[in-house]
């Protein structure tokens, strides 16, 4: 959902949950906290590492008990979601979009960086050059790796056809890489990845100026993001394709948890940074009902509504 249609929607669900307070999360909940089984992706990524952070502010709260499932990422949550084997997820924003699985949004967190790196030394320069050459997009379930298949199709390569496709977790992928077993690596995550070794060992591609070819193929707006020349050390500034993170439930969500799991967002806020975020993003409350198409969870809508009066 975006802002302006948020506020003018307003006034035609105020009435849901009228004269609850939901600051005083604990006293809206009652009793023991309530468990929320959150689809978290691979330890050590960017999902988990949140899904960390928000069990431990969810637990100083005393409103919900956070447990994070390690999963394959996106799509693997998003399945797992559907066939009721968590009650939320943390998700891409464009695997959202094309999920068959019935969601509302608690919030937009964080951009994802998809990065594609290649070695200090490799003779490729930009996306469409990887004809040919063995690419690693990542883990089979992740939202990433739909995403990377995404961007070789936007620079005229047929994954199937024009490269060798291989998905490997993030760290075997990056071994592989600088070990010579793949050409290139497509990731999706925040900034940086220490363990890439730029740019001494490998460098970034530039891939920002592919976004309005993925916009017209897949119908879903891809942002254009500058990856600073500082977050990699020495390494010159360069642009990548940004898609944001959301945290999502089903409609059948109750009501409560989901005003309870914005309230920890819209609070707890400055608690809720990654370290892959840290200097590069923040969770900023303005951005977190900016959703796109996907609409918000009623008790989520409320509880921003509290918040801002």
């Amino acid at each position: 959902m975006d802002r302006r249609r948020f506020l003018g929607v307003a006034g035609a669900v105020a009435g849901i949950g009228a004269g609850v307070g939901l600051g005083a999360a604990g006293g809206l909940l009652g009793g023991d906290p309530v468990p929320v089984r959150l689809g978290a992706g691979r330890p050590g990524g960017m999902f988990h590492d949140f899904a960390l952070l928000l069990a431990e502010v969810a637990a100083s709260a005393d409103t919900l008990r956070i447990e994070p499932v390690a999963t394959d990422g996106s799509r693997a949550n998003l399945k797992l979601l559907g066939d009721g084997k968590i009650d939320a997820a943390l998700t891409l924003a464009d695997a959202a979009a094309i999920s068959d699985v019935p969601i509302r949004a608690i919030g937009r967190l964080y951009e994802s960086y998809i990065q594609l790196a290649v070695r200090a030394d490799s003779p490729v320069r930009t996306t469409a050059d990887l004809r040919g050459h063995r690419v690693d997009l990542g883990v089979v379930g992740s939202g990433a790796a739909m995403t990377a298949e995404r961007l070789l199709r936007a620079a005229d390569l047929n994954p199937e056809l024009d490269t060798v496709v291989s998905h490997r977790p993030l760290a075997a992928a990056i071994q592989t890489l600088l070990s010579g077993g793949v050409d290139a690596i497509i990731w999706g995550d925040g900034l940086p990845t220490p363990e890439l070794d730029a740019p001494r060992r490998t460098r970034l591609i530039d891939t920002g100026c592919l976004a309005p070819a993925l916009q017209r193929q897949f119908q879903f707006r891809y942002d254009s993001m500058t990856i600073p020349a500082d977050a990699y050390p020495a390494h010159p500034t360069v642009s990548t394709i940004g898609v944001p993170n959301l945290l999502v439930g089903t409609p059948a969500m109750a009501h409560r948890t989901a005003a309870a799991l914005t309230d920890l967002l819209l609070r707890r806020s400055a608690d809720l940074m990654p370290d892959q975020a840290l200097g590069f993003q923040f969770l900023t409350r303005r951005w977190l009902i900016v959703t796109g198409t996907l609409p918000l969870h009623p008790g989520a809508a409320d509880s921003y509504r509290e918040f801002h009066g």
